[in-house]
């Protein structure tokens, strides 16, 4: 039987509302010997207008029970505000529990954010050190694995720099690479490896799966990155108002989680107050997409699904196109869907576009799309206009008799065909 490294026990985390108290104890003894006399709190600003204390509770887990055995890769989702950061926190031993017991059996390595555990006037070689003397561990033990550490973080040009002058990446880089060295039992991760790139997000993944393989590390990985959670963990729990709904199987988890998402279908999308990404170029401007279908945004396997897109020129534009970057719910890449010419804008000029969709190639689901304006210059390099992710959601039914199932997991890049332009309209809208 595998050792037991972590047992969580009916653990339940309560907190209060609103304000609660002054910043020292001796405020707060000052605060409650005037509020015993009836006198005006000392310690309030002039000016300041009192904040009642309040009464309201608010709790952040609720009876959440579970084990994770050595060498486990074990995942942890749930929407925002599910409790899966509290759950950690716990854990760590950065605050108590309002109820419950949590035992460990190994020291831990974690990395909540970009930067936890390290000192900023330090250097890295510097922290690399701090933090092994925070696991327990020797000099010498530490000096056996810092060149490994080093090399692992690709920061070794900046190893010798105060750490406060490293970018959000090169301090994600190096403090996994602390994580993923010393000589910890059981190493927790919350979506940090989201500030990387790409590479080494998966050196990253395949670092802590030959960690919990090969060196029986426990390995605890909060994300909202589901082609992550797959290829890491063994096992997943789903918490869901701080309650755990489900443990077990990493795809079944998945699809439970995805369908307790609270995003709404809508067949129409204000786009004015979307994000857009901070490299988009500009342009032009969004302003809303539409499905053309009913409410529930349906259309059945093999139809055209219409979209009406609304925007504005900033400049003149020549050769105006539309795209969509198709995934399924649990975030999957599906493909890459592009227009015909939409047509030339003067700055200033509204525009409208009907477009169809080919669904033929997508199976029965939920999808989100991503959406995007861009051009083609004279020699044909595209240019991106306007860019807005996961913007609007359908789901594809099956046809009557149509019993295929299509495993999404192993999708990959589908050429889909020229959505064909049905209408363009400008100016008159």
């Amino acid at each position: 039987m595998s050792e037991i490294m972590l047992r969580v026990e009916n653990v339940s985390k309560q907190y209060r509302l609103g304000a609660i108290g002054g910043t020292t104890l001796k405020e707060d003894l000052q605060r409650l010997s005037a509020r015993l006399r009836k006198k005006e709190d000392p310690t309030s600003k002039i000016g300041q207008k009192k904040r009642p204390i309040s009464n309201e509770k608010f709790l952040a887990l609720d009876g959440v029970s579970f084990e994770v055995k050595k060498g486990e890769a074990l995942g942890i989702i749930g929407k925002n505000g599910a409790g899966k950061s509290t759950l950690l926190k716990l854990i760590t031993r950065i605050t108590g529990p309002s109820k419950g017991t949590i035992s460990l059996n190994g020291r831990v390595a974690s990395m909540l954010e970009v930067g936890t555990g390290f000192h900023p006037e330090l250097t890295g070689r510097e922290n690399i050190y701090m933090n092994g003397a925070i696991l327990g561990m020797s000099k010498k033990e530490i000096d056996a694995k810092i060149e490994q550490i080093i090399d692992f973080s690709e920061v070794r040009q900046f190893i010798d720099t105060p750490v406060k002058r490293y970018s959000s990446g090169m301090y994600v880089k190096l403090a996994f690479s602390v994580a993923a060295h010393l000589d910890s039992e059981i190493v927790i991760m919350d979506e940090v490896l989201a500030v990387g790139d790409m590479a080494f997000q998966n050196k990253c993944l395949t670092k802590m799966r030959q960690s919990a393989q090969e060196e029986g590390k426990t390995v605890l990985y909060v994300s909202h990155n589901m082609n992550t959670i797959r290829q890491l963990c063994d096992r997943v729990i789903v918490l869901d108002k701080g309650k755990l709904i489900f443990d077990g199987d990493v795809e079944e988890g998945i699809a439970i989680y995805m369908n307790n998402a609270d995003d709404k279908r809508e067949t129409f999308v204000d786009l004015s107050d979307k994000p857009r990404p901070e490299n988009a170029m500009g342009g032009a401007r969004m302003d809303s997409i539409e499905l053309i279908c009913n409410e529930k945004c349906t259309v059945t396997e093999g139809e055209k699904l219409p979209f009406r897109l609304k925007f504005h020129a900033e400049r003149n534009l020549n050769d105006v196109r539309f795209r969509m970057i198709v995934r399924y719910s649990d975030d999957t890449p599906v493909g890459l869907a592009r227009s015909e010419n939409i047509g030339s804008f003067e700055a200033g000029e509204n525009g409208q576009a009907d477009i169809l969709f080919d669904t033929s190639h997508l199976a029965k689901g939920v999808y989100y799309f991503s959406i995007a304006l861009f051009q083609t210059d004279e020699v044909g390099n595209t240019l991106a206009l306007d860019h807005v992710t996961r913007a609007i959601k359908a789901e594809i039914v099956s046809r009557p008799g149509n019993d295929i199932v299509w495993s999404h997991r192993w999708w990959g890049a589908v050429d889909f065909p020229i959505m064909e332009v049905t209408n363009e309209r400008r100016n008159d809208l």
